[in-house]
C-alpha cells in the first residue's frame, strides 16, 4: 500500500502532468475497501479457530495451504481471513484500473510514454501485474471457501481434488506479487540515484523495458516455489532456466544504477544512503535467488531459513529501503518541512546494520538445515539465532526512532520555501 497506493497516488499524476487520478471516486472506494479488508484480517486473528485448545486466530500462515486451511481449521477465523484477502484484492484491482487509465489517458500534451519518469513507469507496470495476477488468487481462495463450506473438493484428495493444484494457483499469483511490491521501489531508487548523482539515469529505455520484462517473466516462473512437490524433471528444468533468465533484466537495472552513479557528482544525502543500502541488499538477495533457482540445491534449502534470508533481503528489505528512500526524498514535497539530516542518516545506519544482523545469519541457519515456520528450535541453532534476535531489536529501535523523526519533522521541521 505504501509504494503503489501511497507514492503511486501522490506522485504518478504529478509526474505525468495530470490534475488528479482518472477516477477519484473509484480511488476512494479502493482505499475504503483496503481498510475493510485489513479490519477483517485483524478480526480473523481474534475469531475462534475451531481447534479446541488452540484458541483464537487462524493457523494457516499467509499461504493458506490446504488441507490445513480446509479441514483442520473448523472455526470461522479462516473464513474471515479469506474474505479479508477478497476485499484487499478488490481494492488493489480497482487501484490498478485507475493507475492504468490515468497513465494512458491523462498525460499532459507532449508527455509521450518515453518521456514519463521511471517512477511513473514502475507504477504502470505494477498496475498491470495486479490486474492480471489478483483475479487468479481470488479464484483460488473462492475455491477454498467452497471446499470449507459447500462440500466441493477442489483441493481435497479424498474427493478427487489435489492440494498441489492450490499451490500452482497461489504461486501463479505469488511470484508476480513479489514484483508488485518491488517494482515501485525500483522507480523510487532510479529517481533518487539520478537526483543525487546530478545525472540523467543511464539507459532510460533499457530501464523501462527491463521493468516490463521482469513483469512478464514473473508470470512464467511460479513453480520454482514447488520443486519438492513432485514435478517431473522436464518441468523442473524449464522453471530453473526461466527463473535464471529474470537475472538478465534485473542485472540491467543494477548496471544502469551503478553507471548513473559512476562519474556523477554524488551527494551522500539521506535518500541516497537508502538507495545505496537498497543496491547492496537487493544484490545479495538476487545472488541467493540464483542459488535457490537451482532445483537440486533447492531440494536441500526448500523451506529452510536460507529461503527466509533470501526473501527478506530481496523483498522486505528491498521494499522497505525503497519506501524510506521515497519518504526522505519527498517528505519536503508532501509536508513542506524538512527532517534533520543527521537524524535521517542515523536512522539509515541503525536500520542497515540491524537488518543485516537480523537476516544474514539466517543463511547459515538454512545451511545447517533449520526449517522455517516452526515455533521452537534445537539448541544447536541458538548461536546464529542470537545474532538474528539482536539485529531485530536494533531494527525495531530504528523504527521507533523513525516515528520520532516523522513527528519532529511535521511539528518543528525546517520549513521549505522553494523546490530545492
Amino acid at each position: 500500500p505504501a509504494l503503489f497506493g501511497g507514492f503511486g497516488n501522490y506522485f504518478m499524476p504529478l509526474q505525468i502532468g495530470a490534475p488528479d487520478m482518472a477516477f477519484p471516486r473509484m480511488n476512494n472506494l479502493s482505499f475504503w475497501l483496503y481498510i475493510a479488508g485489513t479490519s477483517l484480517g485483524v478480526a480473523s486473528m481474534l475469531a475462534p479457530s475451531g481447534g479446541g485448545d488452540l484458541g483464537t486466530g487462524y493457523g494457516g500462515g499467509w499461504v493458506l495451504y490446504p488441507p490445513l486451511s480446509t479441514t483442520a481449521e473448523g472455526g470461522y477465523a479462516m473464513d474471515l481471513a479469506i474474505f479479508a484477502v477478497h476485499l484487499s484484492g478488490a481494492s488493489s484491482i480497482l487501484g490498478a484500473i485507475n493507475m492504468i487509465t490515468t497513465f494512458l489517458n491523462m498525460r499532459a500534451p507532449g508527455m509521450t510514454m518515453h518521456k514519463v519518469p521511471l517512477f511513473g513507469w514502475s507504477i504502470f507496470v505494477t498496475a498491470w501485474l495486479i490486474l492480471l495476477a489478483l483475479p487468479v488468487l481470488a479464484g483460488a481462495i473462492t475455491m477454498l471457501l467452497t471446499d470449507r463450506n459447500f462440500g466441493t473438493t477442489f483441493f481435497t484428495a479424498s474427493g478427487g481434488g489435489d492440494p498441489v493444484l492450490y499451490q500452482h494457483i497461489l504461486w501463479f499469483f505469488g511470484h508476480p506479487e513479489v514484483y508488485i511490491i518491488i517494482i515501485p521501489a525500483f522507480g523510487i531508487i532510479s529517481q533518487v540515484i539520478s537526483t543525487f548523482s546530478r545525472k540523467p539515469i543511464f539507459g532510460y529505455l533499457p530501464m523501462v523495458y527491463a521493468m516490463v520484462a521482469i513483469g512478464v517473466l514473473g508470470f512464467v516462473v511460479w513453480a520454482h516455489h514447488m520443486y519438492t512437490a513432485g514435478m517431473s524433471l522436464t518441468q523442473q528444468s524449464y522453471f530453473m532456466l526461466a527463473t535464471m533468465v529474470i537475472a538478465v533484466p534485473t542485472g540491467v537495472k543494477i548496471f544502469s544504477w551503478i553507471a548513473t552513479i559512476w562519474g556523477g557528482s554524488v551527494e551522500f544525502k539521506t535518500p541516497m544512503l537508502w538507495a545505496f543500502g537498497f543496491l547492496f541488499l537487493f544484490t545479495v538477495g538476487g545472488v541467493t535467488g540464483i542459488v535457490l533457482s537451482q532445483a537440486p540445491v533447492d531440494r536441500a534449502y526448500h523451506d529452510t531459513y536460507y529461503v527466509v534470508a533470501h526473501f527478506h533481503y530481496v523483498m522486505s528489505l528491498g521494499a522497505v529501503f525503497g519506501i524510506f528512500a521515497g519518504i526522505y526524498f519527498w517528505i519536503g514535497k508532501m509536508s513542506g518541512r524538512q527532517y534533520p539530516e543527521w537524524a535521517g542518516k542515523l536512522h539509515f545506519f541503525m536500520m542497515f546494520i540491524g537488518s543485516n544482523l537480523t537476516f544474514f545469519p539466517q543463511h547459515f541457519l538454512g545451511r545447517q538445515g533449520m526449517p522455517r515456520r516452526y515455533i521452537d528450535y534445537p539448541e544447536a541453532f541458538a548461536y546464529w539465532n542470537w545474532f538474528s534476535s539482536m539485529g531485530a531489536f536494533l531494527s525495531f529501535a530504528s523504527f521507533v526512532f523513525f516515528i520520532g523523526i516523522v513527528f519532529y519533522t511535521l511539528l518543528w521541521g525546517r520549513k521549505i520555501t522553494e523546490n530545492n
